[in-house]
């Protein structure tokens, strides 16, 4: 009977889900977990290239699931796909903010030489498009609602190698922060989760990030870094009338790395 209460606690709800790009997507994992959690939910794809991979996992759902492109760096795609949110449901519940992109000779020199074009994509893209895609989501949270980002340690502390998308994801947290308290009084909460290190596409194209999972294996509390069904269960509990209230807040899911010192 719990497990049966536990696997709807956010029946009813609907979400829209941004940064599903392979089964290996930390927002495919939270997806997953809102779904079993009882969310209907709603899906972007970012360019040709990587709709036929999405579509293949949302078909998971049931024929159907809505999935719309979406190039979160240009104000016309978000437009058009919160036009297409409101062509399917009369408002939301959710949001899941799972985006993250820097060139990829921005993560391997030195941080002193990033250059100004990296510096703007990694900001436009990282950070600034969860304000964009809040803006649309907010006036269709008519009964309050939840958004979920994801954030990374490196935001905190030098990471090396994470360079500006430790800087990019600085302002994600603090953007949080100023959209909880923008967003608040409609009863709409906004939060990140600190993932560890996890085994994902994107976390690969970071130089030395096998040495990274060690680390955290030699030295987090519980030596080790953190699952993708972990960081999911985490994304259904920040859904839920559970965390009603919390808000403007990172939690960390990562083993506890984040308490040591040394």
């Amino acid at each position: 009977m719990v497990q049966r209460m536990a696997d709807q606690t956010l029946a009813g709800k609907v979400g829209v889900v941004f940064g599903v790009a392979n089964k290996r997507s930390i927002a495919w994992a939270i997806a997953k977990a809102w779904a079993a959690a009882g969310a209907r939910l709603m899906f972007n794809y970012q360019g040709e290239r990587l709709k036929e991979n999405v579509e293949e996992l949302v078909s998971e759902f049931g024929e159907g699931t809505p999935l719309w492109p979406c190039d979160v760096s240009r104000d016309e795609d978000i437009a058009k796909f919160f036009e297409n949110v409101r062509g399917q449901v009369d408002g939301i519940d959710l949001m899941l903010h799972s985006v993250a992109f820097a060139p990829k000779e921005a993560l391997e020199g030195d941080f002193v030489s990033t250059t100004r074009e990296a510096f703007r994509t990694a900001h436009d893209i990282s950070a600034y498009s969860l304000v964009a895609l809040a803006r649309e989501a907010a006036p269709l949270m008519t009964n309050g609602g939840s958004i979920v980002s994801m954030t990374y340690y490196g935001a905190e502390k030098v990471v090396p190698h994470y360079n500006v998308m430790g800087v990019a994801k600085a302002s994600l947290e603090a953007s949080t922060r100023y959209l909880a308290y923008d967003l608040g009084p409609k009863k709409i909460r906004v939060n990140c989760i600190s993932a560890g290190a996890v085994n994902t596409l994107a976390a690969r194209g970071i130089s030395g990030f096998s040495a990274m999972l060690k680390h955290y294996q030699e030295h987090a509390p519980l030596k080790r870094s953190c699952e993708p069904s972990e960081l999911g269960a985490t994304g259904v509990f920040l859904a839920s009338d559970g965390a009603a209230a919390i808000t403007g807040q990172v939690i960390y899911v990562d083993g506890g790395y984040q308490i040591m010192g040394m």
